[in-house]
């Protein structure tokens, strides 16, 4: 059928138009190449189309059996370029994005709101889940970009838009800090993320050169928490200092010096290339551009 293509077009115009001169004009090309046309999609269905009289062209019984098919494919394919017209002319398009919890809060919503006042007719729907889950969303297609730390390895096709670094940093309140002098330091409760985030395996190497101790550990399934818990006095918590820094600024939570030395680390979006040529993922990697700290 797709080599026919072009002759169901000739064949449509040639049944509107009536005559083949008229239909010669529409389409720039001369009769003789609409007759051929004619006559090998006549040939290739193995039934005649129009009957020819010195007042042009009528369509056979099988010719109109055939234009009622043809129409209503037109039709469709008028249809779709009126919707991609008013996609491009609105903006239109869906966007689905995946990130953590903890990016979506302290990474995500600060530039979403600017993004959708930018682009009101953007559909965006939001998977919150853990960043190797978000990873294997990303490879199957069901979403279009993630938000996520530094990936070793991007993979083929993927590529990484950085928003930034931060910082890893133990925290804990200044009264906590007080009432571990009057007790063994080797009482402090630590907390940190479970084994399972990749936030915790990323610290890992790093905490192993500090020996902490395991009796005194606290873990826990999310960055929100481990946040809370240390405003709540609980003990001393690994957190990513850029999501605590109205806590310091404040005071109500200070910086707690151990042997330890995290490098920082990207965060930033990681999308299929191929993705970005489409209008709703490009526009919102132009806009997260814009946004990006130099």
């Amino acid at each position: 059928m797709e080599q026919n293509l072009s002759l169901y077009h000739i064949f449509y115009t040639v049944a509107n138009a009536g005559t083949i001169s008229k239909a010669a004009k529409e389409l720039y090309i001369s009769q003789p190449a609409i007759s051929k046309a004619i006559q090998k999609l006549e040939q290739s269905l193995q039934v005649p189309l129009f009957t020819r009289t010195s007042r042009g062209v009528h369509l056979t019984n099988e010719g109109k059996i055939l234009y009622t098919h043809v129409r209503t494919a037109v039709d469709a394919l008028s249809s779709g370029e009126d919707q991609m017209r008013r996609i491009h002319d609105l903006g239109m398009g869906q966007l689905r994005i995946g990130a953590s919890t903890t990016l979506c809060r302290y990474v995500l919503l600060p530039h979403l709101q600017g993004f959708v006042k930018a682009h009101p007719h953007i559909q965006i729907s939001i998977d919150c889940q853990p960043t190797h889950e978000i990873l294997g969303l990303l490879e199957s297609g069901k979403i279009d970009v993630g938000l996520v730390g530094t990936p070793e390895s991007p993979g083929n096709g993927l590529s990484f838009l950085s928003m930034g670094s931060i910082q890893d940093t133990f925290v804990a309140t200044p009264d906590y800090l007080e009432n571990l002098k009057m007790r063994d330091a080797a009482s402090a409760t630590y907390m940190l993320l479970d084994q399972a985030n990749v936030s915790r395996q990323y610290i890992d190497p790093y905490l192993q050169a500090i020996s902490l101790p395991v009796e005194h550990i606290l873990e826990v399934t999310t960055m929100d928490l481990l946040i809370d818990f240390a405003r709540t006095g609980l003990g001393i918590a690994c957190v990513i200092r850029e999501f605590v820094e109205e806590d310091l600024r404040a005071s109500s939570l200070v910086e707690v010096p151990l042997e330890v030395t995290f490098p920082r680390r990207e965060v930033g979006f990681l999308y299929q290339e191929h993705g970005a040529a489409g209008f709703a993922l490009g526009s919102f990697l132009r806009y997260m551009r814009e946004c990006t700290p130099d």
